[in-house]
């Protein structure tokens, strides 16, 4: 999957739900208190199904989804490894 195009998909996603317009690539919005732990359960669960993929229990830790980067390269591993 490119990595643009799931990267403005994910910003998208975010900024519908974050009130911050400048938010950057590589900010953490878990650390900088613009998301709480409520909303974490709901970017998986966006994630899954705009990506057409499985967040195991394996992949539910904070570095996987605290930026849009994160996110990014996530997405990208997981569907480049076929690992759907």
């Amino acid at each position: 999957m490119d990595a643009n195009s799931v990267k403005e998909r994910v910003r998208k996603f975010l900024l519908k739900h974050i009130k911050c317009s400048n938010l950057a690539d590589d900010d953490d919005f878990f650390s900088k208190s613009f998301v709480n732990s409520l909303f974490a359960m709901a970017l998986v669960l966006y994630v899954q199904d705009e990506f057409q993929l499985q967040v195991s229990d394996a992949d539910l830790v904070i570095e996987n989804f605290c930026s849009v980067n994160a996110i990014t390269r996530f997405v990208v591993k997981k569907t480049s490894n076929g690992a759907l």
